[in-house]
């Protein structure tokens, strides 16, 4: 593995929720304030549940917000297409882990 992945592997901060959004009854805003966060990558099982409702709160707080396509489902194929392509687009880039993964190599090298 590179070690900008490595690099990238250590910075993971992961927050356990218990609402749809990953800021409700968390610190997570104030672990990514801490770090100097400004942009969030999102991913996750629920793509107009959980990731939605992180999103639109990440993007009222005023991040920068990436969205890994390939990196997200929905209870089904329209409900993930629906948010993907008419509500992801206001709030964010729509990018593949891929694309990902090529722009952090990008900074670093």
């Amino acid at each position: 593995m590179n070690a900008r992945i490595q690099q990238i592997q250590k910075s993971i901060l992961l927050s356990r929720k218990r609402q749809w959004g990953a800021f409700s009854g968390t610190e997570l805003e104030q672990q990514l304030r801490r770090r100097g966060v400004r942009t969030i990558v999102l991913g996750g099982i629920a793509t107009n549940f959980g990731v939605e409702s992180t999103a639109r709160a990440a993007f009222d707080r005023g991040y920068e917000l990436v969205f890994a396509e390939d990196a997200m489902s929905s209870i089904s194929a329209e409900a993930h297409t629906f948010v993907v392509n008419n509500i992801f687009p206001i709030m964010g880039r729509i990018r593949s882990t891929e694309q990902i993964l090529i722009a952090c190599n990008t900074v670093t090298n």
